[in-house]
């Protein structure tokens, strides 16, 4: 086979790839099995927690006090929104010691945008993630997460990172409640994992981020007691611009 043809076929494949990545992704067990690392499977000794969609002025303060209560650092994915109307709750997260990383600007699925949108959303979440908290995002989560290739391609330029979760808790149904939070995080769960809740309800049911802070002390909790370490996805051993 020719050179010329091998470079061809090779560009074939990487577009296909690019173009069905998202479809994978949003898939939970072919996510896991095929993309481990966007699945955001790390260290076996460690859980990365990791909340979405805020800061929220009344919900975000509280689950800062019950981390603080068990020196547990998280990852928090900010929604650029959110951010601009409490930009003091951004500034909070870091001191605290906890990561920022970025959600977008508006919660808005990504295969509805075209590319520049789509890039003009991210870059803008970024910035004003850097601006307000002084810590430049490594990381990003894209809305209900779903990918496109815009959103790849926008985040590598932004030399942002995209990572979802291996478990999550169902969080912002209605019908939730601690314990079927708890019970749906915990269900597979394994070290390594990359946990997602929520500590805002802005996209989730009214109040639904009081079931994820009351499952919060149950589920810490259970994962120290199965001798497993918990923290931010920057201490979960996962490569970053994959």
């Amino acid at each position: 086979m020719g050179r010329t043809v091998r470079v061809a076929l090779s560009g074939i494949a990487v577009g296909i790839a690019v173009q069905a990545a998202p479809a994978v992704a949003a898939i939970a067990p072919l996510r896991r099995s095929l993309m481990p690392g966007l699945a955001g499977a790390g260290d076996p000794r460690h859980v990365a927690l990791t909340f979405d969609d805020g800061p929220g002025p009344d919900s975000t303060p509280q689950f800062l006090d019950v981390l603080d209560k068990y020196q547990v650092k998280a990852t928090f994915f900010l929604l650029g929104m959110m951010l601009e109307a409490a930009p003091e709750l951004g500034r909070e997260l870091v001191a605290a010691g906890h990561e920022v990383a970025v959600h977008g600007w508006e919660h808005r699925p990504m295969p509805l945008r075209g590319h520049r949108a789509t890039y003009d959303d991210l870059a803008r979440a970024r910035d004003l993630i850097a601006a307000a908290t002084g810590e430049t995002p490594r990381w990003y989560r894209p809305p209900y997460g779903v990918l496109s290739a815009s959103a790849l391609v926008a985040a590598r330029r932004l030399g942002l990172t995209p990572i979802l979760w291996t478990n999550w808790g169902r969080d912002w149904e209605r019908g939730a409640t601690p314990e079927s939070v708890f019970t749906t995080v915990t269900r597979d769960l394994k070290g390594g994992a990359t946990v997602l809740l929520h500590d805002c309800d802005c996209t989730s049911a009214p109040g639904s981020w009081r079931n994820t802070l009351g499952a919060l002390p149950v589920l810490l909790d259970e994962l120290h007691g199965r001798g497993l370490s918990v923290g931010p996805l920057r201490e979960h051993g996962l490569s970053a611009h994959r």
